[in-house]
């Protein structure tokens, strides 16, 4: 059974940092690429970016573009997203996914406000 297990988020204030992390279990986990996604209040899912299934290669919404930085552990089957410079547009419910499917976790809650 696929588990994705996000976690880090937090209340931060404008410009601030957090880092989430996403834990993985039930399948080869160094085999796919994957997603962050987020949704934001009364939104509709946004993707945010993807990492190719060595690491090496990266993907970004213009909106996040030069402030978050994806990033993976396969040792640790663990997915990463350093969040910079936020803006309370980011305030959302982050997900990971495996790339080309739907969320499965719960995601984790990023407010961002004074």
């Amino acid at each position: 059974e696929v588990q994705l297990v996000e976690s880090g988020g937090g209340l931060v204030q404008p410009g601030g940092s957090l880092r989430l992390s996403c834990a993985a279990s039930g399948f080869t986990f160094s085999s796919y690429a994957m997603n962050w996604v987020r949704q934001a209040p009364g939104k509709g899912l946004e993707w945010v970016s993807v990492i190719n299934s060595g690491g090496g290669s990266s993907s970004y919404a213009d909106s996040v573009k030069g402030r978050f930085t994806a990033s993976r552990d396969n040792a640790k089957n663990t997915l990463y997203l350093q969040m910079n410079s936020l803006k309370p547009e980011d305030t959302a419910v982050y997900y990971c996914a495996i790339s080309d499917s739907a969320p499965a976790g719960q995601g984790t809650q990023v407010t961002v406000s004074s």
